[in-house]
């Protein structure tokens, strides 16, 4: 099993800058990749940005250039900074785990507005 906490959201506004943190405990060993999804309400979940083990990234065409995925495996924390929010940022944002299962955080969220 493997847990997932998410946390670092919170009300900005646009223009701003946010950085989400996801605190990954139990068994990594067979995790290959990691990444971010959102839901804004109505909607489905979508994908923001992974990372695998090796370090490749893969972002959504909304995050290229304002949102960069990093991961400390030292202290097994995914993050997420994201820069120049806009208001169609707005969602709860998850964290997740992929490996022979896929796992996923509580979600935390995040608002853009002014």
């Amino acid at each position: 099993q493997v847990q997932l906490v998410e946390s670092g959201g919170g009300l900005v506004q646009p223009g701003g800058s946010l950085r989400l943190s996801c605190a990954a405990s139990g068994s990594m060993f067979s995790i290959n990749r990691m990444g971010w999804y959102r839901q804004a309400p109505g909607t489905e979940r979508e994908l923001v940005a992974t990372i695998t083990t090796g370090g490749s990234t893969n972002y959504a065409d909304s995050a290229k250039g304002r949102f960069t995925i990093s991961r400390d495996k030292s202290k097994s924390t995914l993050y997420l900074q994201m820069n120049s929010l806009k208001p169609e940022d707005t969602a709860v944002y998850y964290c997740n785990a992929q490996g022979f299962l896929r796992y996923w955080g509580q979600g935390t969220q995040v608002t853009v507005s002014s």
